[in-house]
């Protein structure tokens, strides 16, 4: 293999030589917590949520694998627009995210129960180690643009997410940002 070279488009979020893929409510329907606030969303539109884009690479050990994520702002119910949120199917893989634009926040969980929520913003570097679950949530009026990159080997664990959700999701109550308990 080559090496290769990108380039962020810092209005769309989409990385060139990427392949783009979308997320519209209708493609998290029980992620949140307000099920008919989900089914009205799909009724009214079907309104994307989030797009990424990565460049395709081995899933292998020795690669690294990158991308980016633009979520766009609005909310499902009192619920921000989010990330499904997923395990790595290699839980003793991290994953790092470089915040460019827009307010978020990261949260994370291990299957033990812990948790941490950590605020995303221009310039933020998150560290999520290994054995974490984690997603993203946007908390501005604006689209929440970051970069990701973690193992080649990681991959993606949906499944156990979509079975037992997070133990924290991110609200908006009376203009504020709050997190509250899931369980």
């Amino acid at each position: 293999m080559k090496p290769l070279h990108a380039q962020v488009d810092w209005e769309s979020g989409v990385l060139s030589q990427g392949v783009k893929r979308v997320r519209r409510v209708s493609d998290m329907i029980g992620l949140y917590h307000d099920e008919a606030a989900e089914q009205q969303a799909v009724a009214e539109g079907d309104p994307i949520v989030y797009e990424y884009t990565t460049i395709e690479l081995p899933e292998e050990a020795n690669h690294v694998l990158f991308g980016t994520t633009t979520i766009f702002p609005g909310r499902v119910g009192s619920e921000y627009y989010m990330t499904k949120g997923h395990y790595h199917e290699r839980r003793d893989t991290g994953e790092v995210y470089v915040c460019f634009s827009g307010q978020g926040r990261l949260v994370m969980e291990t299957e033990a129960g812990q948790t941490e929520v950590l605020a995303m913003f221009p310039g933020s570097v998150a560290y999520v180690p290994p054995h974490w679950a984690h997603r993203v949530s946007n908390v501005g009026d604006d689209p929440l643009l970051f970069f990701a990159a973690f193992p080649g080997h990681a991959g993606h664990d949906y499944g156990t997410i979509a079975q037992v959700g997070f133990r924290l999701r991110v609200e908006e109550h009376g203009g504020e940002v709050l997190i509250v308990d899931n369980t």
